[in-house]
């Protein structure tokens, strides 16, 4: 991976050029994606088993769409110990962090005469959306959890699952236990932007829901983008990204190492390293190329550095705190000496790492938090997934007659400012 010195031109094009990859979605996407929703929402279970059987499993039908107990059953028996034990420790670490984020209806009655107050209501159901990687050879469960999880400590009654269908018409089974632990009530063989259709617009068989949540392809992140609106989603969430902030303490073998964890997800993933010392950038670019040739996805790892990877050495950890909250990394590594002296300066980060014993995989699979997290740059103005993504708010609002004719005439004032007689009205009527 090039070593770039920073500020300077090419290192400013560099920066610029990973910014703004995979921001922006071509035509022929959005007129693709558009037809598979507007076909699914005319002609529903019949256009979702089309694509299904084009695109997954020509072995499935209609009536094989949905998981049944028995398949659930089955699978229980498929997986190992050692998941069942790794899979029950993240979940209770991922509850025990959501649980913090649950907030309370609240009413105040300051104001003399007033009350007022926010309710706060989870939705009536979600659905969780769960990549198929190759051909559910590689099942995602870590996304099943960083999905579900939160939904459910929001108090969301009903959460079902869609995900793409193996070439045999059926899911991973490791899919399935983790689904049954998080308490996801049914699962869908389906996936693309026909599942998103799906989710949003309800068929025969599929339910409609209330918010869409997990990541996705293009498609995926397309067709989420589109029925926004029709129902609440998560983000529009791009490329996997890492950003390592090292200095001269850093050890350059786990500081490539987390490099590569992001780059090997796919070739529009970015991976930066922003360091003030040479040397390190110098260990660190060594070591990429050496632990590349043993990668099983190297030739993905080797693309993206090539395409959107950088070395940029600043003058300082100042320089590298001030171009981390211009990038708005989605993961941040801190592998310096003192992070804590650092992290109140992080603006904008999806996720912050501290020190030398906290790699990115940690977060992903079992520290607590969600893994879905802003890419792309929008970590400047959104979160990561969390309780709120499943919640809403009303707006409670009483006055008495005191309190309303202690207001009236500044009310009337701002209508009449506004030009809307009839807000006015509303108020004069009742003096």
């Amino acid at each position: 991976m090039k070593i770039y010195h920073y500020p300077s031109k090419a290192a400013e094009k560099r920066v610029v050029s990973i910014v703004n990859r995979g921001r922006f979605f071509k035509k022929k996407d959005y007129q693709r994606v558009s037809g598979i929703l507007e076909d699914v929402r005319r002609n529903g279970d019949t256009a979702v088993i089309k694509y299904a059987n084009r695109f997954d499993s020509p072995k499935l039908k209609i009536a094989s769409l949905k998981v049944t107990p028995k398949e659930m059953d089955a699978a229980s028996k498929k997986v190992d110990r050692a998941f069942v034990r790794a899979l029950n420790r993240a979940a209770s670490q991922i509850a025990a962090f959501h649980r913090q984020q649950l907030r309370k209806s609240w009413f105040s009655a300051e104001r003399q005469g007033t009350v007022i107050g926010q309710l706060i209501h989870p939705v009536d159901a979600v659905g969780v959306y769960v990549p198929g990687a190759k051909g559910g050879e590689t099942p995602l469960v870590s996304t099943v959890l960083m999905t579900a999880i939160p939904a459910k400590i929001a108090g969301v009654q009903k959460i079902v699952m869609v995900t793409p269908s193996t070439k045999a018409g059926g899911i991973n089974p490791y899919l399935s236990v983790a689904a049954k632990k998080v308490g996801i009530q049914e699962i869908y063989k389906v996936g693309s932007a026909w599942a998103i259709a799906a989710l949003a617009y309800g068929t025969k068989t599929i339910p409609r829901v209330d918010v869409i949540a997990g990541p996705g392809n293009i498609y995926v992140t397309l067709a989420k983008k589109m029925v926004s609106g029709t129902v609440g989603i998560d983000m529009i969430a791009g490329p996997s990204e890492i950003l390592v902030i090292a200095d001269d303490t850093a050890i350059p073998e786990y500081a490539a190492a987390d490099l590569l964890s992001q780059a090997e997800h796919d070739d529009l993933s970015s991976a930066i390293l922003v360091t003030n010392s040479k040397k390190t950038a110098q260990a660190v670019a060594g070591e990429l190329q050496r632990q590349l040739v043993v990668l099983a996805r190297k030739e993905i790892a080797q693309e993206a550095l090539a395409r959107f990877g950088a070395i940029l050495v600043v003058e300082d950890l100042d320089a590298a705190v001030e171009l981390t909250n211009r990038i708005a990394p989605e993961h941040l590594e801190l592998q310096i000496n003192d992070p804590f002296e650092y992290i109140g300066r992080i603006r904008n980060a999806g996720a912050v790492f501290l020190g030398h014993y906290t790699p990115e995989p940690v977060g992903d699979y079992i520290a607590g938090p969600s893994h879905v997290l802003p890419t792309a740059g929008t970590a400047r103005f959104s979160s990561a997934l969390s309780v709120d993504h499943f919640i809403k708010k009303t707006s409670i609002i009483q006055y008495s007659p005191g309190a309303f004719r202690r207001e009236a005439k500044d009310i009337i004032r701002l209508a009449e400012i506004e030009g809307l007689d009839a807000h006015a009205r509303s108020i004069k009527v009742r003096l």
